[in-house]
C-alpha cells in the first residue's frame, strides 16, 4: 500500500489526502495557469499510475492551483522540447510524434485509473485542459469557469483525447464539431447544458466543498464495487 510519501515527491502536482480514502490531485503551475509541460504531464502519469495500486485511495478529485484549472499546453515548453539540430522534416516529425504519445499517455493514465475522478473546474479550462476532463469520470465546475477547444486556432487539431472523448461524454456530434471547429468559447451553463459537467456550483470554494463531498460518499463504498461500475 502507497503512503502519502509516494506523492511527495511532484514539483507540477500536489496530491494530499482530503478524507480518509480521498486523495486530492492539484495542476500545481499556478503563474501559468497550469498549462501542461513535460514535467506536469510526466508527473501526472506517475500519479495515476501510483494511485491505481494505492489501496489507500479510493475516489480521486482533480483540481488546478491559482485562478485557472488549466490553460491547455505550455507552448513555449513543447517548442523548446521539439527544438532539434537537424533540418530533416522527417526526424522532427519522429519527434513530434513521440512527445503527443507522452501527452496521450498522461491523459490516459486518468482514464485508466480503477478509482474513480472528479474533475473540480474552476476559471479557465482550455485545449489540454478539456483532454484532461474528458478523461475524468465525473465533472463538477463553478459559475465562472470557461471553457474552450482551441486547439484549431494555432494549427492544431485536438488529438491528444478530446476528439476521442468529448463527443462520448456529451453525446451531440454537431455541438462537438461546432466547439472544435471554431474553438470559441463556451460558458459553465452551456457546458451543463449539453453534459460535460454534471453540477455548476456558485464559487471555487463552493465547487471543491461539493467535489470532496462526493468523493467521500463514493471512498464510503466497497471500492470493489466502485471500481468494477467504473
Amino acid at each position: 500500500m502507497a503512503s502519502s510519501v509516494a506523492y511527495g515527491a511532484f514539483q507540477c502536482i500536489r496530491a494530499t489526502y482530503a478524507a480518509e480514502y480521498v486523495l486530492h490531485v492539484q495542476l500545481n503551475r499556478p503563474k501559468q495557469l497550469n498549462a501542461l509541460n513535460k514535467s506536469l504531464w510526466t508527473e501526472l502519469t506517475q500519479c495515476f499510475r501510483t494511485i491505481q495500486y494505492d489501496s489507500s485511495v479510493r475516489a480521486v478529485v482533480l483540481s488546478g492551483q491559482g485562478r485557472a484549472f488549466c490553460a491547455g499546453l505550455d507552448l513555449k515548453d513543447s517548442a523548446s522540447d521539439l527544438r532539434l539540430t537537424t533540418s530533416d522534416v522527417s526526424r522532427k516529425a519522429y519527434r513530434l510524434r513521440a512527445l503527443i504519445l507522452e501527452i496521450q499517455a498522461a491523459m490516459s493514465s486518468v482514464q485508466q485509473c480503477d478509482k474513480p475522478v472528479i474533475a473540480a473546474v474552476h476559471g479557465p479550462c482550455i485545449g489540454g485542459g478539456i483532454d484532461l476532463i474528458t478523461a475524468c469520470d465525473i465533472r463538477y465546475c463553478s459559475k465562472e469557469a470557461i471553457f474552450s477547444v482551441k486547439e484549431v486556432d494555432i494549427g492544431m487539431a485536438a488529438d491528444i483525447g478530446t476528439l476521442q472523448r468529448l463527443q462520448k461524454v456529451v453525446g451531440s456530434d454537431s455541438w462537438v464539431r461546432e466547439v472544435c471547429l471554431t474553438a470559441r468559447n463556451f460558458s459553465s451553463s452551456e457546458a451543463a447544458q449539453y453534459g460535460l459537467v454534471s453540477r455548476v456550483c456558485a464559487d471555487g470554494q463552493t465547487l471543491l466543498e461539493q467535489a470532496l463531498g462526493l468523493a467521500t460518499t463514493i471512498a464510503a463504498k466497497s471500492p470493489i464495487a466502485t471500481m468494477g461500475t467504473k
